[in-house]
């Protein structure tokens, strides 16, 4: 199986609270029927949870402006407790010997530092418990760089 990246988007308050805006060059990532402006497809997190997503187009104009709807979208966005500047990354699983698409995967990430010029995501399921507060996590996550990196 080969995962491939189909995009990162970087949330804006409109998509907490609305849709999310999907990049056009994706929709030749998903087999929508000819003729409907709308499919409904699962994509499966970090914790192995399936979400149930709608993705729609416009019905007129000559941009289909792809978006995942509300009622799909926002019990994605509450249960990972996600904020704008927070990100989410969708992938693809398709069997190389046939060319299948085989599954979606779908990443809830959050900016947790800048450092040596990178920013450094983690998913939101991996962030400790804020039972200190942010100097918690900061500390946690500064010491498993540092682990990583003396290795």
């Amino acid at each position: 199986m080969e995962q491939i990246h189909l995009f990162t988007k970087k949330l804006k308050p409109t998509h907490i609270s609305h849709t999310l805006s999907v990049p056009s060059h994706v929709l030749k990532a998903f087999q929508m029927p000819e003729g409907t402006h709308m499919m409904k497809f699962e994509a499966v997190d970090a914790t192995d949870n399936v979400w149930r997503f709608s993705l729609s187009t416009r019905l007129t104009g000559v941009y289909p402006k792809p978006v995942l709807l509300r009622s799909s979208w926002l019990p994605f966005v509450v249960q990972k407790g996600l904020v704008p500047n927070d990100r989410v990354v969708f992938y693809m699983e398709r069997d190389e010997a046939n060319e299948m698409i085989r599954s979606y995967t779908v990443r809830a990430q959050r900016k947790v530092m800048h450092l040596m010029g990178q920013d450094i995501w983690v998913d939101v399921e991996d962030l400790p418990l804020q039972v200190a507060g942010y100097w918690f996590v900061l500390t946690s996550l500064v010491g498993l760089l540092l682990s990583v990196l003396l290795i």
